[in-house]
């Protein structure tokens, strides 16, 4: 993390069918993020796969 925010502010949250909500990862990037995303969120699974931006710092 920097001054100015996280250096990594882009998650990948998995969603399961209970609402239960799992940290994949953190990127630079939302398109970085939003590609892991679409790969990991394949058909025919029961899980959601999200993009979320971090907060920033206050």
């Amino acid at each position: 993390m920097t001054d100015s925010g996280p250096v990594h502010p882009w998650l990948v949250i998995r969603q399961d069918d209970n609402g239960n909500r799992y940290r994949v990862g953190r990127y630079a990037t939302q398109d970085e993020a939003q590609k892991v995303a679409d790969t990991l969120d394949a058909p025919g699974r029961e899980r959601l796969y999200r993009v979320e931006r971090v907060a920033p710092a206050s």
